[in-house]
Parts: structure tokens; C-alpha cells; sequence
């Protein structure tokens, strides 16, 4: 569904006092994200946003060792997610900044700086320094039947983003992400450092970016009797990567009433970020985030 539909759709099940399970990124801009938050607020209802990288069992297990203090405080993180060739639905909404808000920053990188933060235990975001280019959509030509030119085609959204935002505590996160580079192949990771160790949740796919083929890999980086060692942690693969616990999680917190691990809150609060670096990446100046 294009996120430009979210908010209506949203605020009109909130109204008509249903809970609701929204996929990511919670809405185009945080303008609009918080008018779904306020809804839900003032039906009383639940917004979940479907951030399903914190439901994966790798995730789940690292934030154990996290809040179990092996890695001591985490001060810098590195995240993204980069694509060789991934550009989605080109002419269609995805490459519509009307109907996206955005390319792959909000795409892809969403996931990503969720997970991170999550792990991070949601510093309070403070500035961002950012940059966006558009290399290879634009040359791209949206072919019709029989291979004529589409001409109603549109790409005016980025195809790589990359930035630095730094958060009220001290803690720095560098993010990339891409629809289209000249790299080795598609690779998905979130590595953060710590003062006492280091991890690194990484998914690399096979050439052809098929899911299938891709491996997770979940490692703890730390120093034993003086000497550098590297962990690997083994954890049962899960298909769904992650998006039936969610579901299920959302269910359960109805039936309980208690408060979901990612609540719409906190797509709010990335959608923040999101804004901040797109306005970063306009004016070529470092923005606070509000």
C-alpha cells in the first residue's frame, strides 16, 4: 500500500474505534504520523508499526545479551541496507515522492535505524547530517507493452542515501542505504560498538537478491584474556523473518492490554529522523531533530 494512504486509512479505523497494525514506515512525513498518533490517543485505541526486524530471533536474542549489560554502554553503530540493483516498481508509487515520500531512505533505511536504535534502547535523537543522490533511477526507462517507452513513468525520489545522526546521550548511528549501486552485491547490517563489546547482525544475499539464498549471521566481538575474540551465535532461522511474530505479538497485546513492542510512538520518531536528514540533504547543513 503506498504510504501516502496510511494516515486516512489509519485515522479512520482509530475513529471507528479499531486497533491498528500499520506497516513501516509509519506514514510519508511526520506531519502526518502524528496525526495518527493523536487518533489512537484520543480513541484510546493501539498503533502498532510492523517493524519486523525486532521480532526476527537473532534481533530478539542480541537484545538479550543488550540489556543483560555483555556489551556495556553502545556508543556508535553502523546500519543500512544497500541494493546493487533493487530498484522497486519503477514509474510506480514506490519512485513517487507524492505517493512514498521518499526512496529508499524511507524504503529500506527505516528498518534499519529502528533496529539499531531499538537495540540501543531509543536514544533521544538530537541532529542529523545527511545527503541524497538520484544516480541510476533517472536513467532507468519504464518500458510498456511490446517494449515502448512509458511515458508516464516518474522517478523523483532518491536512489541512495547516506548520513550521521547523533543523539542527545553521546551515541552516534551512520546509515546508508541504496535501490542501485555499483557494490558487490545486496547486504543488510546493523554493527555496533560497546564498552565492552562489539556486534554485528548482518544479511547478505546471494546475487540475485533472492531471499532464499540469503545468510544471517548474529556475532559478538569482545577481548578474552587479552586476545580478540569473535562469537558466533547460533539461532534457529526464521522464515517469515519475523513479520508472523509481529503479527502475533499485536494480537497478544489486544488480548492482554498491555503495550506493543513497537508502538506507532515510535515510527513517529523515525519518521522525525527521516525528515530531518531529507531536509539535511536539501539544504547541505546539519538539522536538529524536533
Amino acid at each position: 500500500m503506498p504510504n501516502a494512504l496510511h494516515r486516512p486509512l489509519a485515522v479512520d479505523c482509530l475513529k471507528a474505534g479499531k486497533h491498528v497494525l500499520t506497516e513501516k514506515p509509519l506514514a510519508p512525513n511526520a506531519r502526518e504520523g502524528q496525526k495518527m498518533v493523536d487518533a489512537a490517543k484520543a480513541a484510546g485505541k493501539t498503533l502498532m508499526i510492523q517493524f519486523n526486524n525486532r521480532y526476527r530471533p537473532e534481533a530478539q536474542l542480541l537484545k538479550k545479551y543488550v540489556d543483560g549489560g555483555e556489551l556495556g554502554d553502545l556508543y556508535f553503530a553502523r546500519c543500512g541496507w544497500i541494493r546493487r540493483n533493487g530498484i522497486p516498481g519503477w514509474g510506480g508509487w514506490f519512485t513517487s515522492k507524492e505517493m512514498a515520500g521518499g526512496g529508499p531512505l524511507i524504503d529500506l533505511a527505516v528498518h534499519m535505524l529502528d533496529l539499531t536504535m531499538w537495540l540501543m534502547g531509543n536514544p533521544e535523537p538530537e541532529v542529523c547530517m545527511a545527503s541524497t543522490y538520484s544516480v541510476f533511477g533517472p536513467q532507468m526507462e519504464a518500458l510498456g507493452p511490446w517494449g515502448t517507452p512509458n511515458t508516464k513513468g516518474k522517478f523523483d525520489v532518491e536512489d541512495m542515501a547516506v548520513g550521521m545522526i547523533k543523539f542527545a546521550g553521546g551515541q552516534t548511528i551512520m546509515l546508508e542505504a541504496s535501490w542501485a549501486s555499483r557494490i558487490r552485491q545486496e547486504f543488510v547490517y546493523s554493527t555496533m560498538c560497546g564498552s565492552k563489546a562489539g556486534a554485528s547482525l548482518e544479511r547478505v544475499f546471494d546475487f540475485d537478491g533472492d531471499d532464499d539464498t540469503a545468510v544471517d549471521t548474529l556475532e559478538l566481538y569482545t577481548q578474552e584474556n587479552g586476545v580478540p575474540v569473535n562469537r558466533e551465535l547460533i539461532v534457529e532461522p526464521d522464515p517469515a523473518m519475523g513479520r508472523v511474530a509481529a503479527v502475533m505479538h499485536f494480537v497478544d497485546c489486544l488480548k492482554s492490554g498491555k503495550e506493543p513492542v513497537s508502538p506507532g510512538t515510535d515510527g513517529l520518531r523515525i519518521m522525525k529522523i527521516l525528515d530531518a536528514m531529507y531536509k539535511s540533504a536539501e539544504t547541505g547543513k546539519a538539522v536538529n531533530i524536533k
